[in-house]
C-alpha cells in the first residue's frame, strides 16, 4: 500500500484479524483499535460486523472487561485472503 492511500474494506478487515492473530489470539478492544488504526466509530462498526459474521468473538475478561479473539472462520478468512493476494501477485495484478 502506498503512503496515505486509503485502505479498502477488505484490507481493514484483514488488518483487524491480523492484529488479533499476532496478539496470540487475545487482545483488548483499546489495543485492537489502536493497532488497527481506526477511529472509535469506525472501529465499533467493523467489530460489530465481524462479530455478526462470526469472524471474531468477544470473551469476558476480569469483571466488566472483554477481549477479542479469532474464530475458526476468522482464521480461515485470513488464510484464504493471503492465498488470493498471492494468486494475484503470481499474475502481476
Amino acid at each position: 500500500m502506498k503512503p496515505f492511500q486509503k485502505r479498502s474494506r477488505l484490507e481493514i478487515i484483514r488488518d483487524i484479524l491480523k492484529v488479533i492473530r499476532e496478539s496470540n489470539n487475545s487482545i483488548s478492544p483499546t489495543k485492537l483499535q489502536r493497532f488497527s488504526n481506526l477511529s472509535f466509530q469506525m472501529f465499533e462498526e467493523y467489530v460489530k460486523d465481524l462479530e455478526k459474521k462470526g469472524l471474531i468473538e468477544a470473551k469476558p475478561y476480569k469483571e466488566k472487561r472483554k477481549i477479542y479473539s479469532l474464530t475458526d472462520k476468522g482464521r480461515t478468512f485470513l488464510d484464504k485472503y493471503q492465498d488470493f493476494v498471492n494468486f494475484l501477485a503470481d499474475f502481476g495484478l
